[in-house]
């Protein structure tokens, strides 16, 4: 997070710029200050914050007295007991609100408090060490907490707030205390960290938007939010520590820029673009179920990158024509804990049938080992370690329990397959292996034959598209990973504040790999899709097209926009740019060229 001058991220609101952040104001205002967190979720607000904040509590480290161990134990059963029944509330709410799908969330905590582990330990403890309930409490949950927390996986350190939420849920019934979910009406809420459940019963107060110091563009919250329309801004550093209740504010999900004390000019100016996106969404809209098509015929095809199945409620009515990436690796609900094969083809089978005859394309587990409770080691650098295909083949029994619920959950044939971090073509044919030989058990088994998923692999590393055109002749598809090939290819690690400017998908190496790529996937048959954050950028949509890419996978809200701007271009005018920037040496350069064609158009 930093204080910074914000450009707005397109040339449109009548053509005015942004106003530019004002030091001081003449009124007496107080000093207006942009900070700039991760848009979660899209749209913008303008109105008062409310600082959200939870109660902690501080007791004094003591010995409980041998009469009132059994009192301890039963309190903490109570306490329990008291959670879930809030829990169930709020899946009611929840219910009436979105549906069944995201209400599950709630059971999965539910689930956790009748964890007869979790309350043996916790009561074995209270008995033998006679320490009061909540200290151990707080132990035993942040044992989990530091694994979620530390771990080199974004999705994973956003677990983290689920976890949080029923450890304090806990500890806050076990002293008696009322929930907190009364705010005001229309406000803009702020604070260190949200639960799905605070947003669901905020939510119920109209909240205008939320900003959150912690989270992620996929954790639950950012989904949920997503969902309910309600703009949302996150990993804002320590941002709810600095806004007050009652201070005006302007959050922009798209952006993830947050203005505090905006002065009336900045407010006039996100009004009209506020009032413009509007217009610009429900254009989109009207058209997003149509196939997208450029100005001269040629079919564009978009699917979704999910992470829950809960998402693909929104599929058809985004314009979505299928998965073209499920992150398995959400389904280690715990961080460490692997799911078994009937768990995982009971929620295979679920999204297969939910979308057909649409693609699903299921990405095998992209785990390091930190994931897992047994790992051997503790790496110094997972990213460049222990990771994705490399812990499947060293772990065989994980990737024969996946590959098996996949092949059984293909009942529709819908199905693919899509190995990660791929080096080598040994790995492929190590995976095929794998696949074939379950085919033929299962085949007995069932006494049919059964359907065989297609195969793709990830080019997200630099070794794969040295030997792409190996790779293309070997898999049915390929699906380009454009956020860990530029990390690994600039030797850039994107969460990294200190060398956060150098990640830059415009960088002419990355969009010459990109070119390569795609053009030895087309030569050789082989279907050529990107899956990374680059696919939802406007600015690239006719440079990757004019390459010879004509499917992309990207985040379901982004696909109405991006179809839209697919019936301003030809082939020949994308394949002219696409040249053009090929030739093009530095990344200023490439985007001053790629934004004049977007203005242009």
């Amino acid at each position: 997070m930093s204080d910074n001058t914000h450009s707005p991220d397109s040339g449109k609101t009548d053509g005015a710029p942004e106003p530019a952040i004002k030091n001081s104001d003449t009124t007496g205002q107080e000093r207006e200050l942009s900070y700039a967190g991760i848009g979660a979720s899209k749209g913008i607000a303008i109105g008062t914050c409310y600082s959200f904040v939870k109660e902690t509590d501080h007791h004094e480290i003591q010995e409980l007295k041998h009469g009132d161990i059994n009192d301890e134990i039963e309190r903490f059963l109570a306490a329990l007991n008291r959670s879930e029944k809030e829990l169930k509330k709020i899946e009611r709410v929840t219910t009436r609100k979105l549906g069944k799908g995201y209400s599950n969330l709630f059971q999965a905590q539910i689930m956790i408090l009748h964890d007869p582990v979790l309350i043996d330990t916790i009561s074995s403890r209270i008995l033998s060490e006679r320490k009061p309930a909540h200290m151990v409490i707080e132990e035993e949950f942040n044992l989990y907490l530091e694994k979620f927390k530390t771990s080199e996986e974004q999705i994973f350190r956003e677990r983290a707030d689920d976890l949080l939420d029923i450890k304090d849920r806990i500890i806050r019934n076990l002293h008696v205390r009322k929930l907190h979910s009364w705010i005001p009406e229309g406000v803009i809420v702020a604070s260190y960290h949200l639960s799905p459940a605070d947003v669901i019963l905020l939510s119920r107060s109209n909240v205008k938007g939320f900003l959150t110091d912690s989270g992620g563009t996929t954790s639950h919250i950012s989904l949920i939010c997503k969902s309910l329309n309600i703009p949302m801004v996150v990993g804002l550093g320590n941002l709810s520590h600095k806004v007050t209740t009652g201070m005006p504010v302007i959050l922009d999900g798209t952006t993830g820029v947050v203005i505090t004390n905006p002065g009336q000019e900045r407010i006039d100016w996100y009004e009209r673009k506020k009032e413009e996106e509007k217009e610009h969404e429900e254009s989109a809209s009207l058209t997003a179920t149509l196939p997208a098509t450029t100005k001269c015929g040629v079919r564009i095809t978009f699917f979704a990158n999910i992470d829950f199945k809960e998402e693909l409620q929104n599929l058809t009515a985004s314009g979505g024509e299928g998965v073209g990436l499920f992150r398995s690796e959400n389904l280690f609900t715990d961080g460490t804990k692997v799911p078994k094969e009937s768990e995982q083809y009971s929620y295979y089978i679920d999204m297969a049938e939910t979308i057909a005859p649409m693609p699903l394309d299921i990405r095998l587990f992209d785990i390091g080992g930190d994931k897992l409770i047994y790992s051997p080691v503790r790496e110094p650098n997972p990213n460049l370690g222990w990771r994705g295909i490399r812990i499947l083949i060293d772990m065989p029994e994980i990737l024969d329990d996946q590959i098996r619920a996949v092949i059984r959950a293909n009942v529709h044939g819908n199905i693919d397959i899509l190995i990660p971090m791929i080096i080598s073509l040994e790995e492929i044919h190590h995976v095929r292996k794998v696949i074939d030989r379950h085919i033929e058990e299962l085949s007995r088994e069932m006494e049919q034959q059964i359907d065989r998923p297609g195969i793709g692999a990830m080019i997200e590393v630099p070794a794969a598209v040295e030997i792409i055109d190996e790779i293309t002749r070997h898999v049915d598809f390929i699906s380009i990973g454009t956020n860990d090939l530029t990390q690994y290819t600039l030797a850039v690690d994107r969460n990294n504040v200190v060398v956060q400017d150098l990640f830059e998908k415009f960088h002419p190496a990355i969009i010459r790999q990109l070119h390569r790529v795609i053009a030895s996937a087309n030569r050789n048959h082989c279907r050529a899709m990107i899956c990374g954050d680059m696919g939802s950028d406007p600015l690239a949509l006719p440079f990757l097209i004019g390459c010879g890419l004509r499917r992309f996978s990207v985040v379901a809200s982004d696909i109405p926009n991006l179809k839209s701007l697919v019936s301003h271009y030809t082939i020949a005018e994308t394949e002219e740019l696409a040249g053009e920037c090929l030739t093009l040496n530095s990344t200023q350069a490439i985007k001053a060229r790629l934004e004049t064609f977007q203005a242009a158009h």
